[in-house]
């Protein structure tokens, strides 16, 4: 079922209310960069057209898990350079997969 990019902003919207996202002082405007956001998605799910449905689901689930990677390492960075420790259960996370479970 194919989504059209004002239909994924409007997701990306909803999820952001149980999940918001600190902007902080970007000079970016949110809805301009959820709208980049969503066109870039949507241009790419459909170059997958000649994909198979598991390998365009394998494809979007690489991309997700490559992006949480990357919010995970730019937000401990972040806290770093605060001087912000870790809480207790974001140190039991990366103990769990330092310990690969």
């Amino acid at each position: 079922m194919p989504i059209t990019p004002q239909q994924l902003e409007a997701l990306i919207q909803e999820v952001e209310l149980e999940d918001p996202i600190d902007f902080a002082d970007l000079p970016f405007e949110e809805a301009e960069l959820r709208a980049l956001v969503a066109n870039h998605l949507c241009e790419m799910t459909a170059a997958m057209n000649g994909f198979s449905h598991e390998d365009r689901h394998l494809a979007l689930l690489a991309v997700a898990a490559k992006l949480v990677l990357e919010n995970l390492v730019l937000h401990i960075q972040l806290l770093r350079q605060q001087g912000v420790p870790m809480s207790d259960s974001a140190e039991t996370l990366l103990q769990r997969l330092r310990d690969g479970k």
